[in-house]
């Protein structure tokens, strides 16, 4: 096999990992968002049904999200980093920097549905100033 097949070959096995990690940060971008103007019905859409269960209304996930996560409910600034799976799970780590200048690094626990990407779960930690 040729130089060039062998590049095309594993292109071609990268695109589909690209496009997920794409729809992935986008639903993870599109409710941030939404938190960020307080629509918690809209952010509450992107919830996994295991959320779903925990929080049943969209009151109760923002009263959890605005009490318990509060650089993730008004972050002044996010990036995507790493992405990653682990025993079949897709995790998306985004760096969050809160409106005091804090940053974070929230792990997003991803889930495929029939509906789309959903969110299972996020962890959250202090970013280690540089150095640590």
């Amino acid at each position: 096999m040729n130089i060039f097949r062998i590049l095309s070959v594993l292109l071609l096995m990268a695109l589909p990992v690209k496009a997920q990690q794409m729809d992935i940060q986008m639903v993870i971008s599109d409710q941030l968002n939404a938190f960020l103007e307080d629509d918690f019905e809209t952010a509450y859409s992107f919830a996994a049904p295991n959320i779903k269960q925990m929080f049943p209304t969209s009151e109760r996930f923002g009263l959890m999200v605005k009490n318990g996560y509060p650089m993730v409910h008004r972050p002044s600034s996010y990036r995507f980093t790493e992405t990653k799976e682990v025993a079949g799970t897709l995790y998306q780590n985004v760096l969050i920097q809160d409106q005091e200048g804090r940053f974070f690094v929230a792990e997003y626990a991803m889930t495929q549905t029939i509906a789309g990407w959903k969110i299972k779960a996020v962890r959250v930690y202090m970013r280690p100033k540089a150095g640590v």
